[in-house]
């Protein structure tokens, strides 16, 4: 069964979102980011989500996370919880 690893950055507005996205592009640390902003509880382990199966992240998440590239920061992906930078970190098939 695939699994995957990732982390991220969950904010209110698309709009940070993407100044958030722009800061990590050029050269800020995704984890120290995702501690100074993300409104998610990862947000203290550096956006780190851990690893996980299909399903078990909601839609918008789960396929970004599935079937977009490793090592690149994908977003902004909105999600009823807000708008996310996601860092898919490694996947399994």
């Amino acid at each position: 069964m695939a699994t995957a690893s990732a982390r991220h950055i969950l904010v209110d507005s698309e709009e940070e979102c993407d100044s958030l996205k722009a800061q990590i592009e050029a050269g800020a640390d995704f984890a120290d980011v995702a501690k100074d902003h993300s409104k998610c509880p990862s947000g203290g382990r550096g956006g780190d989500l851990g690893s996980f199966a299909p399903g078990q992240m909601v839609k918008e998440f789960n396929d970004v996370v599935f079937n977009d590239a490793v090592g690149m920061v994908h977003g902004p992906v909105q999600t009823q919880f807000g708008y996310h930078l996601i860092e898919v970190t490694e996947r399994t098939e």
